[in-house]
């Protein structure tokens, strides 16, 4: 009596004065401290028993020490000693004491262990098939769950009310309301609808699939409610989302005098996770504080929400604050860091995690392979894969899915693949990760590979599939072959109308330069979202079309929709190609005013747009004290005077960085390398390439091969540029080879210009530059013959040159110049300036460089072609239309040729005028008749 009533004090007294005691009474005392909690006690009673009064136990006393290891988390080792003890005496046929055995495996996450145990159980009822439910249920796999309930039903075992409460639970988590529905109808015709805890099952499966009408339906319709059923309905409003109805809900609960215990404000919190929502989360927390309901549970849900609030700060202060902390809190801090971008600082969350507790899951190992998911991180990855290995989780399918995406973002395609080979299971989110993978890595051939073996498997495509396959494609030879099959598949397999699908079909074609098609698709769009406008406008500015991508910037805002983050960096991106300075300001102006002027990738993309055009002096007023600086500034900051021409100065904030910021990425070594390339630094740029891979374990990517490819070839090594070539890490690209064939154009290497060439229209038969560099080769040789053979060639197969092109801005109004463009109003008065320039500059000293003049004419012929050159033209415009002694701005979309450049230095000097000239690698300042690069680009 004293033991049921939890007086386990007074039992123990009792018991200690009883002058006999047999079985039961043993059994009774053991019991009693299971109930109250006492697991160590009730342990060390039965060893007290059995080895000093010799008293045989039986099953009941069995299951009982099953139940303590089962409830404590020290007791393991015990546990399974006990099951050996079960297994010597002849007590494993007893149905209690195996269930108790199967509950034990279950609830310490040996699920495996348990289905193992399980199927060798000699003597099954509704309570071993209940209590490998609840295992696998709380291991998180709930598709296990519906598997071996759909098993139960088959061998005729019928269910009881936790059976029905788990695999209802089951199906929320899992989202899937039509087999839940047909639970329902299992649940109605059993009888067990009136039973508490299935209704309130019930309530968290309608709330989890988003029907919240439904849960209120059948709370409404309960004879009686317990607290359970209140935090269910509760929560039923949190996980949709709708913080008001939750609050509301809790008033009821309190006027029914039903007193909130930890899952009630948790659940409460929990909804309060918007921005706009936090003070209500902010007020629940200050009712905890005064109240002093300071449990574990609540303090991980205000953990949470703190964080996805963007108040990580908020959340580190609490966790440190915790008088104790669980599983749950150490993985709700790791995660609040990797969503917080705080990849170091969670992964040493974890670190101390594993110092402190032996306690760890399989969402601790998640959180810390989400945290290694960059390429520098591999390293870090591996050891948590190999922690995995070690604690015996290496079966567990959401591991294998983390393990495969992080592999994947670190570009280790190779582990990711083994991975994948090892894994006992499959589902969609493996297939995915491994696609997504391949994708990252520009692997087309085996995304579509990979996509067709997930189609012949038993795994369902989902939008999310399509997506990565439709991403992976980046040219137009393969939008012909893989890209336009897949389009035609997936209307087939009825993907088309999917939002997801419709944006990446855009960015699709975009990206392979169908811009036809884009627009086409676009226009056909009967709602255009916020992310369909935004690949429009992306696609218009990464093709160079940046006045098309203003416009449809432009026709966005005033359609109604909001801007987005994204919407502002690529508004500023295609303002930034263009070189606009006035709309660049415009947009600036209106980031301020929508509130986005503290987000760290607008803010970047604004000192981004500032520095391409021309504003070095805005870039510095944007940047933060260094010891504020993220990442992102200090790479932006790098390549900003990399592109302005001041290499000394990106040495020196690199060093800087080392100093004082963050660790370098793969893109801070790409705006370094870039700046000891345009500035003729090999020798640092070689030893900052092999720093990078040796001290700072940052893999070389395709972007620092095409850097070193182009600092050896600018420098005139190119034996040494096609060594690199054939020794490089990552297989070379249309970039490497058309680098390396650009500067046998500059060295006049013919033969190996003939192979880079080759290489080149292997990858693309249509890529003009190919035929356009060597055609120059071949020219400045003097091998008219070639030259013509090749312009033959292009015509045959339609292509044709792209058009050099420079603009220049005046009084808002921009005019664009071709090669002996004579459309202009003041075509006359140019052409007119034109000549008087080049009698100045000839007076100083400037002699025409025939030799960018690469047709078969006289010496004559080809110095008038060279005065035809667009940025010339703009030049001339410029100096007509600009007050005297101010700074004049040109841009150009191809490479400058070096009479020009030769003739803005002489022109900079006899007008005494700063020309800013920008091309698409970088910016020449001339002044008094010098550039900024010191004639090296």
């Amino acid at each position: 009596m004293y033991a049921r009533f939890g007086n386990v004090w007074f039992a123990q007294y009792v018991f200690d004065e009883m002058p006999q005691r047999n079985e039961a009474s043993w059994s009774t005392a053991i019991a009693g401290y299971v109930r109250v909690g006492l697991y160590e006690e009730a342990l060390w009673l039965f060893i007290e028993m059995w080895g000093g009064e010799g008293i045989w136990p039986n099953g009941y006393m069995l299951a009982s020490l099953i139940t303590a290891c089962s409830r404590s988390e020290i007791m393991v080792c015990q546990g399974i000693q006990i099951h050996g003890l079960v297994v010597k005496i002849g007590w494993l046929s007893d149905v209690f004491v195996s269930s108790a055995l199967l509950h034990f495996y279950g609830n310490h996450g040996f699920v495996l262990s348990a289905r193992k145990f399980f199927d060798e159980m000699p003597e099954r009822n509704v309570v071993s098939w209940t209590s490998l439910m609840v295992g696998y249920s709380n291991y998180g796999c709930f598709e296990e769950v519906v598997e071996i309930y759909g098993r139960m039903r088959r061998e005729g075992v019928n269910c009881n009310s936790s059976s029905f409460a788990t695999i209802i639970s089951a199906c929320g988590s899992l989202e899937d309301e039509l087999f839940g529905s047909q639970v329902l109808a299992h649940v109605l015709v059993s009888g067990f609808m009136a039973n508490v805890s299935v209704a309130n099952a019930l309530i968290f499966m309608f709330g989890s699939c988003g029907n919240v009408d439904d849960a209120y339906y059948v709370f409404d319709r309960m004879d009686e409610h317990d607290i359970i059923s209140w935090n269910s309905l509760i929560s039923a409003y949190s996980h949709n989302q709708l913080c008001e109805e939750s609050l509301q809900c809790f008033r009821w609960m309190r006027r029914f005098n039903e007193k909130p215990n930890s899952t009630t404000l948790s659940s409460l919190i929990s909804a309060c996770t918007s921005v706009d929502d936090l003070k209500w989360g902010k007020g629940i927390h200050g009712a905890v504080v005064k109240h002093g309901l300071h449990s574990v549970c609540v303090c991980n849900t205000l953990v949470t929400m703190y964080s996805v609030s963007g108040k990580c700060e908020e959340a580190e202060l609490l966790f440190q604050e915790m008088p104790e902390k669980d599983l749950i809190s150490w993985n709700s801090m790791m995660s609040a860091y990797v969503q917080n971008g705080d990849c170091q600082i969670a992964l040493q969350v974890f670190a101390d995690l594993l110092k402190t507790s032996k306690c760890r899951n399989h969402v601790s190992f998640a959180t810390a392979l989400a945290a290694c998911s960059y390429p520098e991180a591999l390293i870090k990855g591996k050891s948590v894969h190999a922690l995995i290995l070690r604690g015996e989780f290496h079966d567990n399918l959401l591991l294998g899915n983390a393990l495969i995406t992080m592999y994947g973002k670190c570009g280790a395609m190779k582990e990711a693949e083994q991975v994948f080979s090892m894994m006992p299971a499959h589902d969609g989110i493996t297939w995915n990760a491994l696609i997504g993978g391949y994708m990252e890595k520009e692997e087309s051939n085996k995304v579509v590979s990979t996509f067709k073996l997930m189609r012949d498997s038993s795994i369902a495509l989902n939008y999310i599939t399509m997506v990565h396959v439709l991403c992976s494609f980046s040219s137009p030879s393969e939008l012909q072959n893989l890209g336009k099959p897949v389009h035609g598949y997936l209307v087939q397999a009825g993907f088309e109308s999917d939002s997801y699908v419709q944006n990446s079909l855009l960015t699709m074609y975009a990206k392979c330069g169908d811009l036809y098609s884009t627009n086409f698709l676009f226009d056909r769009l009967v709602n255009k979202s916020v992310v369909s406008w935004n690949a429009m406008i992306a696609a218009n500015s990464h093709h160079g079309r940046g006045e098309d991508a203003l416009k449809l910037f432009v026709e966005m805002h005033e359609s109604g929709l909001e801007l987005d983050q994204f919407s502002l960096t690529v508004g500023l991106a295609a303002n930034a190609g263009l070189g606009f300075l006035e709309e660049g300001q415009q947009i600036h102006s209106l980031i301020v005013k929508l509130g986005f002027k503290s987000d760290l990738d607008v803010a970047n993309a604004v000192m981004d747009m500032y520095g391409k055009c021309g504003e070095m002096e805005d870039v510095l007023r944007m940047v933060p004290e260094s010891t504020n600086r993220s990442r992102l500034i200090w790479n932006t900051l790098i390549s900003v005077y990399s592109r302005h021409g001041y290499f000394e100065k990106a040495k020196e904030t690199f060093h800087q960085m080392l100093e004082q910021g963050p660790k370098p990425d793969h893109v801070t070594f790409v705006a370094l390398l870039s700046a000891c390339n345009h500035g003729g630094l090999v020798h640092e740029g070689l030893s900052y390439f092999s720093s990078m891979t040796a001290e700072f374990k940052i893999p070389p990517g395709i972007e620092h091969c095409v850097c070193i490819i182009d600092l050896l070839g600018r420098s005139g090594r190119l034996a040494e540029a096609e060594k690199f070539i054939a020794e490089m890490p990552v297989h070379p690209n249309d970039l490497v080879w058309r680098s390396l064939l650009s500067a046998c154009r500059t060295h006049n290497n013919l033969d190996l210009g003939k192979k880079a060439a080759e290489h080149l229209l292997e990858l693309d038969p249509s890529d003009d530059s190919a035929y356009v560099l060597l055609s120059n080769i071949c020219a400045i040789n003097g091998r008219w013959e070639d030259v013509n053979h090749i312009r033959a060639q292009m015509k045959s197969i339609q292509l044709k040159k792209k058009p050099a092109c420079s603009w220049v801005k005046v009084n808002n109004k921009v005019s664009t110049f071709g090669i002996g463009d004579k459309s202009h109003p003041q075509s006359i008065q140019i052409y007119t300036k034109l000549k008087d320039l080049m009698n100045m500059i000839r007076q100083s000293g400037y002699v025409p460089d025939t030799t960018f003049a690469l047709h078969d004419t006289d010496e004559e012929q080809k110095e008038h072609n060279l005065w035809n050159h667009s940025e010339k033209l703009a030049l001339a415009f410029a100096l007509l239309n600009t007050p005297k002694g101010s700074k004049i701005k040109v841009f150009k979309n191809l490479r400058v040729c070096g009479d020009c450049h030769s003739v803005y230095k002489y022109v900079s000097l006899v007008v005494h005028r700063e020309i800013v000239l920008r091309d698409p690698y970088r910016f020449h300042h001339f002044r008094e008749g010098k550039c900024s690069c010191l004639d090296y680009w």
